[in-house]
């Protein structure tokens, strides 16, 4: 078989791309993405803005941007998930866009490291926590940490059974773990804002001496970007979506509105709680339980807690959901092993693909070497999300006829601008973390080998 041969192997239409099971509404496709998205670090990043920044409303400004950079790029996604329905995400748009070797190693960074190592640290987290709300937690005993690994074991194997049995199952599931943390945030800053933290004015008191640079805001921006990500993951399942070219806009960009809200809510709530000095004291991380004790008291600490617990919960089971669909469909144009393309009988879901993913995130919780992953991922990752959103310009120069249900606002504007913004953050990872960033950089290149040893695999047959 000759290249020619073997490209054509490489499908791109819907028609090929399809996992033919139920397909989800717009709604359940917007919980996935809510639920993606609040994580962990809207409860602990405004600590580490206080102590660097010092200002409360430059840290509002700051989460306002950072929610102004998602939409950004969820009206790119949105546009690049209408003309291409397909399941596989940045995947998908860096094949179309640059051709097939970029789809691989943005396809083998986000298993390598973007999904799996994220639901590894979610499944080491909800396990402290969970033993915090339970039984107290002191890191110095080894029986807690073996403890740990059991509990993330666990969940990540629950939730990978929850979604092995099929899409509306797993559906079913995440819209109620998205009702239940939206609803508990809702609950927390009634009490907060129309309470007793209402009447506090430490919002409008002067900020502190503490000083701060223009790299300095970068990284806090960094941290805020962060807690923002998961706004593109709609594109994954876009081929299990109904209508796609209306539904993937409106859940990528209202979702994405949503959480704007909920997380300027949410810090309005801790600055108007507590002072800018008692958010930076130590320890900085859990300034979401500092607020809620400050305002309720032992019970407030322990809500939070068991906010922290089901959020985690929520944002593993939609990375479990939505990571698979990449290898399926790299299997699909034969760049994997073709075994992972295969699906169930009855669900159509891929199975194979799903128990990868679960295998090689076991491997990093009983290993516990995610959180160095973690660290050096986030360069390549604004990387990848950068060239999708910018692919929209790309896509529009390389192939006009592609049919656009949807067209991003403001083009070219929008994706440009946050081409711009994503290399003036990566800049900032680069210069205050080089050893971290040229890592993931050289994980990222340590995928060309696999690329074409499974091209050469392909051709040979």
């Amino acid at each position: 078989m000759n290249i020619d041969s073997a490209n054509r192997l490489q499908p791109s239409s819907q028609a090929t791309h399809s996992l033919p099971f139920c397909r989800i509404g717009v709604f359940t496709a917007a919980c996935l993405l809510i639920s993606n998205m609040i994580g962990t670090g809207i409860y602990g990043t405004t600590g580490f803005m206080a102590r660097y920044l010092g200002d409360p409303v430059l840290i509002l400004i700051l989460w306002a941007a950072g929610g102004g950079f998602a939409l950004l790029g969820a009206l790119a996604y949105s546009e690049l998930g209408a003309a291409i329905p397909e399941a596989g995400g940045e995947y998908v748009y860096l094949r179309e866009a640059y051709g097939p070797v970029w789809g691989f190693l943005s396809g083998w960074t986000s298993f390598a490291i973007g999904f799996s190592a994220a639901i590894a640290l979610c499944a080491h987290l909800f396990a402290i926590h969970l033993q915090e709300l339970v039984f107290g937690y002191d890191p110095a005993d080894p029986l807690n940490e073996l403890f740990n690994k059991i509990i993330a074991l666990l969940m990540v194997w629950i939730l990978t059974a929850v979604h092995v049995a099929g899409v509306r199952t797993g559906g079913f599931v995440q819209r109620v773990l998205t009702i239940l943390k939206v609803g508990s945030i809702l609950a927390l800053l009634a009490v907060g804002l129309f309470g007793k933290g209402g009447q506090c004015n430490y919002l409008t008191a002067e900020r502190s001496d503490t000083p701060f640079s223009v790299m300095t805001v970068l990284t806090a921006f960094l941290f805020v970007s962060f807690s923002y990500s998961g706004w593109n993951a709609a594109g994954y399942i876009a081929s299990e979506i109904n209508r796609p070219e209306r539904s993937i806009p409106r859940a990528t960009i209202w979702g994405t509105l949503c959480v704007m809200v909920l997380y300027l809510a949410l810090n309005v709530f801790y600055l108007q709680t507590l002072p800018i000095s008692a958010l930076a004291a130590d320890p900085v991380e859990p300034v979401a339980q500092k607020s809620a004790v400050a305002l309720l008291g032992d019970r407030g600490g322990r809500l939070v807690t068991a906010m922290l617990c089901l959020s985690i919960f929520g944002s593993a089971s939609a990375m479990i959901w939505t990571g698979p669909r990449v290898y399926w469909a790299m299997a699909r144009d034969r760049v994997l092993p073709r075994i992972f393309a295969d699906t169930a009988r009855g669900t159509h879901t891929p199975v194979k693909s799903i128990v990868l993913q679960s295998s090689w995130i076991s491997v990093l919780i009983v290993v516990g070497g995610f959180e160095t992953l973690l660290v050096y991922a986030g360069f390549v990752l604004i990387l990848f999300s950068a060239l999708a959103v910018v692919g929209v310009v790309v896509l529009r120069v390389k192939k006009p006829q592609l049919p656009r249900p949807y067209r991003a606002w403001l083009y070219p504007l929008s994706p440009l601008l946050y081409g711009v913004i994503a290399l003036a953050v990566m800049w900032a990872v680069l210069w205050r973390n080089p050893y971290e960033s040229l890592l993931g950089i050289a994980t990222v290149a340590a995928g060309l080998p696999l690329y074409w040893y499974q091209r050469s695999r392909t051709v040979r047959k």
